[in-house]
């Protein structure tokens, strides 16, 4: 893509309704990343600065939230794209703007080596249960009973270390981030409990679509396309905007029973 083209594109996207202030770069970022499009992060990188850098603070704080974005999108999206697309972001990023060797706003390293894991976990394990809520047992249990107990403690540890730390990010943002990193990857047996754990996360509905929109318009601008009903195969969705991604958004606290059945494959859809 150009880049007259990507800076029309970004700009559309960034004027996007209901879309939560200064959310729209760090989407873009990791919705860019899972698209395997590293190349065009400092493209967004560039624009997000002279749009919202307007001073050295702020800057610093646009280079941070984009690199956090990317690292936690390596839960949702795998290490090598996070990798790529921090080294493209980097080589974009003027000196001032790069934390040295032994210091980060998120305090990870201190976390790791100095704080009791124990900690950490008990951390992860009230942010999963906020994501999930009512069924975040149920769902940690499909887990633990998956063949391996390994994919559990897979779980916790991301859940622990790189998805409950908020130094950077608050928890609607880390949504956000999961989000982009879900919907181009078409797995919509996550991307469901996703959508509802933006809410439970602080998001509104309004807020979730315009990031839902954003994710979409991204995906589609470089080359992703809406399948059919009956498609066996091709790179993108089959039936975006039907069964899995507005009604999860709306669900309620009274529909719990549904929900569950609908989470154990009992109903077919919402």
């Amino acid at each position: 893509m150009s880049k007259s083209s990507i800076v029309t594109l970004l700009s559309s996207i960034r004027l996007t309704p209901h879309l939560p202030p200064h959310s729209w770069y760090i989407v873009s970022s990791v919705t860019l990343s899972v698209l395997n499009r590293p190349d065009e992060i400092p493209n967004v990188f560039q624009y997000a600065l002279e749009k919202d850098g307007g001073s050295t603070q702020k800057q610093l704080d646009i280079a941070r939230r984009m690199r956090e974005a990317l690292v936690k999108s390596a839960a949702i999206a795998g290490l090598p794209k996070s990798i790529n697309a921090l080294y493209a972001l980097k080589r974009a990023t003027p000196h001032a703007l790069l934390d040295p060797l032994g210091y980060s706003p998120t305090a990870r390293s201190v976390e790791l080596y100095d704080v009791p894991s124990s900690k950490i976990m008990q951390r992860g394990q009230a942010f999963f249960d906020q994501i999930y809520g009512k069924v975040s047992k149920r769902v940690m249990g499909q887990m633990d009973q998956s063949g391996t107990e390994d994919l559990g403690i897979t779980a916790r540890l991301m859940y622990g270390y790189i998805l409950s730390n908020t130094n950077v990010l608050s928890p609607v943002e880390s949504s956000f981030v999961l989000l982009a990193g879900l919907i181009p990857q078409d797995v919509n047996p996550q991307l469901k409990g996703h959508l509802k754990g933006a809410l439970n996360n602080g998001a509104t509905v309004e807020g979730v679509r315009a990031v839902r929109n954003v994710i979409v318009c991204l995906c589609e601008a470089f080359g992703m396309t809406r399948l059919g009903e009956n498609a066996s195969g091709g790179w993108g969705w089959p039936c975006l905007n039907s069964k899995y991604l507005l009604p999860a958004m709306l669900w309620s606290e009274r529909d719990d029973a549904e929900y569950l059945a609908f989470r154990r494959g009992e109903i077919a859809n919402l």
